[in-house]
């Protein structure tokens, strides 16, 4: 029965998709097989995992970058990952981002919240809660180079 199911989705190839005007939930492989619509994934979702890959990037680029214990590069790392540090990075990489990555954005940044967030202001959370849905969709639409793109911004702009 599940099996049925998954053959009846229609997969778009990454080749052809570029072609389609809205490519945002272009089908992608599943983890458990089958092919799945990113875009029916829900933004909570896309933010749980974008989280994780964002949080992921962050320790790679410290790692690389300084030769610190790992309490430090954990403080260092709340520069990259806190709400308002995710705010500050959504919006340096507003000018870089194409219109379907700036359609998912906003998607995430308007997302209604179901508590309210400590130590953080509303507009932050929701800008960073955008960020992270923005990097969940990237990454499970395998697009690693526009990944590391994107945090390249982010990493310059927290350098300088």
């Amino acid at each position: 029965m599940f099996l049925n199911l998954i053959k009846k989705r229609k997969y778009v190839s990454p080749e052809k998709q570029k072609d389609t005007k809205d490519n945002i939930g272009y089908n992608i492989d599943g983890i458990c097989g089958g092919k799945v619509n990113v875009i029916e994934y829900a933004t909570p979702s896309l933010a749980f995992l974008g989280d994780a890959v964002y949080s992921l990037m962050a320790r790679e680029f410290l790692i690389k970058k300084t030769k610190c214990p790992a309490n430090m590069l954990h403080k260092l790392s709340l520069n990259f990952v806190s709400a308002s540090a995710q705010a500050n990075a959504a919006l340096a990489l507003m000018p870089f981002l194409s219109k379907d990555e700036a359609v998912i954005y906003k998607r995430g940044r308007n997302t209604a919240i179901a508590h309210k967030p400590k130590n953080q202001t509303d507009a932050d959370y929701h800008s960073a809660t955008g960020l992270e849905v923005l990097f969940g969709h990237l990454y499970l639409t395998y697009q690693n180079e526009r990944l590391k793109e994107l945090f390249n911004i982010i990493a310059g702009e927290l350098c300088e």
